[in-house]
């Protein structure tokens, strides 16, 4: 994981927690928002990896036109909460680099209710919420998943343990070992049951509708969201095939993981772009649909519209 530990030392401000990255450029000013963009990676997620990007092209391409990018490492798995708290940390230390006095947050997936927990406990610190593909009122493949692992049973025992063993293997390759993982508690953050609790305790940008839109500005924060509504988007990536079955647990337009009408936050951008969980971070490295705009654009126009905004 590229760190900006040596930063950190040049500037007195070197600290034991995981430090988002740093990707800053001069530019020609149209992604060049007032206050930094901090990006928030999802379930199982990570800044950086072997060399991997969770990010794919994002930070660079927001980066080259003006926007200050941070890219945030939290526990790969875990409750919403704990990640919250980790961000928090990580967003008072881009704060203190920057010397901004607020930033834009964004986050895919779990990514979404952690950027929110953020703005909901300390929103005097924070300028907007995006939300892509944000699990903002819970997944049914979590909902189905907990149904099929009871807690306290052996499949929950055996999942668990498969899936902390990958959370390990993410968290070493990207090194953020020193954050806990939790699979099953993570697994319980991203339920309809769960969601339902954390927006009545963190309400802003949250619709009142089952599928409408939410309070664009509360508490001094912009609210937004957008995602996709497609699971087999271009046959040459693998990842396709596990959307295309995890999508078969919704009844309605999905990503794969999260229905369209869960990820809406805020004012909704679109909520139905011919793209899966994946492609709305740009992954399987670039490998998305020929005919839709470029998420790379999407993430592009959404700080130009930041900035236009006065954010």
């Amino acid at each position: 994981m590229k760190r900006f530990a040596s930063l950190l030392a040049a500037l007195g401000l070197a600290c034991a927690l995981a430090a988002p990255t740093a990707v800053q450029a001069a530019s020609s000013g149209y992604t060049q928002t007032k206050y930094p963009i901090v990006l928030v990676h999802g379930l199982f997620g990570f800044d950086q990896a072997l060399g991997v990007d969770y990010w794919y092209r994002i930070p660079a391409e927001l980066q080259q036109d003006g926007a200050k990018v941070y890219v945030a490492q939290v526990s790969a798995t875990n409750s919403t909460e704990t990640r919250g708290e980790q961000l928090l940390s990580q967003v008072r230390q881009v704060l203190a680099i920057t010397g901004a006095a607020k930033v834009n947050l964004i986050g895919h997936s779990h990514g979404g209710p952690t950027v929110r927990y953020v703005a909901g406990v300390a929103p005097g610190l924070i300028a907007s919420v995006t939300t892509v593909g944000g699990v903002n009122k819970g997944s049914r493949v979590a909902d189905v998943a907990r149904g099929a692992l009871p807690p306290g049973s052996v499949s929950e025992a055996v999942a668990a343990g498969v899936a902390r063993g990958l959370s390990g293997l993410i968290s070493l390759a990207s090194g953020g070992t020193q954050l806990p993982q939790d699979p099953v508690k993570a697994l319980d953050a991203l339920t309809t049951k769960s969601l339902a609790d954390f927006n009545r305790r963190f309400p802003a940008g949250v619709p009142t509708s089952e599928c409408g839109e939410g309070a664009y500005s509360q508490n001094g924060i912009r609210f937004y969201s957008w995602s996709g509504a497609s699971t087999v988007t271009n046959i040459l990536d693998p990842s396709d095939a596990l959307l295309g079955l995890t999508g078969l647990v919704y009844g309605s337009a999905s990503d794969g993981l999260v229905g369209t009408c869960s990820s809406h936050l805020g004012q909704v951008i679109r909520d139905n772009y011919w793209m899966n969980h994946v492609d709305e971070i740009n992954h399987f490295f670039g490998l998305v649909h020929l005919f839709e705009t470029s998420p790379v654009t999407l993430y592009r126009q959404q700080a130009n519209r930041l900035k236009n905004a006065g954010l």
